[in-house]
């Protein structure tokens, strides 16, 4: 036992069997010759500036597109929301305006069922007429959206209306056509005049 420890203490003073053989290796793989001399700063240093930079390069370039990836996801998410709440403020405004009949709290009441079966929220109703008016939001915090919508039955809409049909232009007389008798009408006839000299 003793025996081993005398060689494992020789063998750490002059490299060892272990760090001859990975020397060797280390010449081998960098073209022979003695161990690369690692300068006095320690390994790696005063011998190339570069070395490490393409780790950071691609470090920052790993960062970016994180972030465009995130800021992608986070629009997508605000479209997404946009849509639930626009969907449910649409089939909200035409519960109210389709039980508009039952008065304005039990119309309300329908819509804001209908709203809460989407997952938006109701935040106002209002019926006039036969015609109502909601305002519903979806999402939350930053990702909030709220969307108004009108419904009503379907009719003629008051002409100028901002969504109704334009008024027709006023209509421009025409000349009478001549009148021929027998009702058809006769080319004119022209005589060949003479060619003067």
């Amino acid at each position: 036992m003793r025996g081993r420890d005398v060689g494992r203490r020789q063998g750490s003073a002059d490299g060892g069997r272990w760090g001859g053989c990975l020397r060797r290796r280390w010449n081998d793989r960098q073209g022979g010759g003695e161990a690369p001399d690692r300068g006095p700063g320690g390994p790696g240093r005063g011998q190339d500036p570069d070395r490490g930079s393409a780790t950071v390069w691609s470090l920052g370039a790993i960062a970016v597109l994180c972030v465009v990836f995130g800021a992608v996801l986070a629009l997508g998410q605000a479209v997404v929301v946009r849509h639930r709440a626009a969907g449910g403020a649409d089939l909200a405004a035409l519960a109210a305006a389709d039980h508009w009949a039952e008065g304005g709290a039990a119309a309300c009441t329908r819509a804001e069922r209908l709203a809460a079966a989407q997952g938006v929220r109701l935040v106002r109703c209002a019926i006039v007429g036969d015609t109502s008016d909601v305002t519903a939001a979806a999402g939350r915090g930053p990702f909030t959206a709220e969307v108004r919508a009108r419904a009503g039955p379907p009719g003629p809409v008051p002409l100028g209306a901002p969504d109704g049909p334009r008024p027709a232009p006023p209509a421009v007389p025409r000349a009478p056509a001549p009148s021929v008798p027998g009702g058809v009408e006769q080319p004119e006839r022209r005589e060949p005049r003479a060619a003067s000299r």
